[in-house]
């Protein structure tokens, strides 16, 4: 599978994200502040992981089609990887 720029872009914010959560530890900034960060780092790469899954989805399912082959365990397939990342 190849990743486009957009999903590429989703993941060097996310790295934005972390570093500036680094930055924030070093400068000892509270607790909240970092786990508010933390919280929305990890939202970030859980709609990344989404985005990645359901793109994939979307071509296999279209490659079997046209090769006249099932689609029903990709779909069981895409919900088992979603929820064993969470």
């Amino acid at each position: 599978m190849e990743y486009d720029k957009n999903t590429k872009n989703r993941l060097k914010r996310i790295e934005g994200q972390i570093k500036g959560i680094l930055s924030m530890m070093e400068q000892g900034k509270d607790c909240r502040e970092i786990v508010n960060q933390l919280s929305a780092a990890r939202n970030a790469i859980d709609r990344t992981m989404g985005v990645i899954v359901s793109t994939n989805l979307e071509q296999c399912v279209r490659e079997n089609i046209q090769k006249g082959e099932e689609t029903d365990y990709l779909v069981k397939d895409a919900v088992e990887l979603l929820i064993k990342s969470r």
